[in-house]
């Protein structure tokens, strides 16, 4: 761990990433916020997150390849750049206007969702390829730490400033840590690696999507584990849209509550940074993988049974924890197993088959909610990852050590 500590650009990448985390993150808390309390605000609020999961299931495949093809380095500075000069014209047309259209805040939470898409692979890919295999472990659980602290300041700091403040003086901190992450990860030396040419060919979408479905049909016990591990990262892109109405409609709190939720989850996945490294040690990264998944579902059980904010709250933290122990271990997983060359395919093949999901039931959610309300959507997502426990559990059932390192291709 000391040595990974005293990497200078692990350093950076952390503080590069914490600066973006908490900018956006108040950003992403205040907007669908506000959204959702204007008039229509659950159906508009459903509606552009679905349209823009559509946008990102399309694109998922030309990302991947993005990650895979260009400098890890160069598309990390560009998603800062392109971020800083959106929030950037926001900012002035607030000043200029004095408030914010709907319209204007759409657009704000389709650059952030979008940001996301294109920032977190790519660092994840970038991780893998700068530092050694060895590291894996510890440098998973010290960005979960630094991320999910991110988050604890960004829903506190968002708890006290939604309804207080002009969003403007907002946009205008977000716009801040765009830049200063842009000035530290400029500074990272890199030289991204070069791959055999039969290994780096350059083929059509479909071709580069095809390789992560043919590397995984051969390893479906991989598949499924991968798959159910994806499985709570999915339910919360969905709750992105449901959490917010259940909050202001279900228990019927203001936006104060939401922003202390965020503030829980993170420090639930803070807590799961900080055990994953001893737990895996002790107990193995599969079996905590399982832990994860199952912690998750009973936090979605009991929200479904029991609406009540105090309970909500608690149950935040728990969220944060199972979510982060199952993110953890899945990116242990991968990193160890997958090549680093197939890495961006392979994910952007799981985050399509997530979108597509996701594409279905944000549908019949922002249709259904309006009408009957929250409890059936989070009773919905409850079943579904019970469906993801028993196959997470069948897929551990066969993943023995041998298959492991049969399905290893990195020595």
């Amino acid at each position: 761990m000391s040595l990974i500590v005293k990497d200078k650009r692990f350093i950076k990448i952390l503080a590069a990433n914490i600066f973006s985390s908490i900018g956006s993150g108040i950003t992403m808390i205040a907007i669908p916020w506000m959204i959702v309390t204007r008039e229509n605000g659950a159906s508009t609020l459903g509606y552009v997150i679905l349209l823009l999961t559509i946008i990102l299931f399309l694109i998922a495949p030309f990302i991947g390849n993005l990650v895979d093809q260009l400098s890890r380095k160069k598309l990390l500075l560009c998603s800062e750049m392109i971020g800083f000069i959106i929030i950037s014209l926001f900012v002035i047309v607030g000043f200029i206007n004095g408030s914010y259209t709907t319209w204007h805040l759409v657009i704000l939470f389709s650059s952030g969702m979008l940001y996301d898409s294109v920032f977190y692979p790519t660092l994840f890919a970038m991780n893998q390829e700068i530092f050694d295999r060895s590291q894996y472990k510890v440098l998973n659980g010290m960005m979960e730490i630094q991320g999910q602290l991110s988050a604890v300041v960004a829903g506190g700091i968002a708890s006290i400033l939604i309804g207080k403040i002009e969003l403007h003086w907002i946009l205008i901190m977000d716009a801040i840590t765009y830049a200063v992450a842009f000035l530290i990860l400029s500074t990272i030396p890199y030289i991204k690696t070069k791959y055999p040419s039969h290994e780096m060919i350059d083929t059509s979408f479909r071709k580069k999507m095809r390789e992560g479905y043919d590397y995984l049909k051969e390893r479906p016990f991989l598949f499924l584990l991968l798959f159910s591990a994806f499985t709570p990262y999915i339910v919360i892109m969905i709750t992105n849209y449901v959490f917010p109405i259940y909050i202001e409609a279900t228990l019927q709190a203001d936006g104060s509550i939401y922003g202390i939720h965020e503030m829980l989850y993170g420090i639930g996945a803070l807590l799961a940074g900080m055990i994953i490294p001893v737990l895996i040690q002790r107990f193995g990264n599969i079996k905590i993988l399982l832990a994860g998944i199952l912690m998750f579902t009973l936090s979605m059980i009991l929200t479904a049974i029991f609406p009540v904010i105090i309970l909500f709250l608690i149950l935040s933290i728990i969220f944060g924890l199972g979510h982060a122990i199952t993110r953890i271990t899945r990116n242990i997983l991968m990193m160890e197993i997958i090549p680093n060359d197939k890495m961006g395919r392979v994910e952007s093949l799981f985050r399509s088959i997530g979108l597509a999901i996701q594409i279905t039931f944000l549908g019949i959610f922002t249709v259904m909610i309006p009408k009957i309300g929250t409890i059936p959507a989070v009773s919905i997502l409850s079943l579904i990852l019970i469906v993801s426990v028993v196959t997470a559990f069948i897929g551990k059932q066969y993943f023995s050590r041998d298959l492991m390192k049969k399905y290893s291709t990195r020595k």
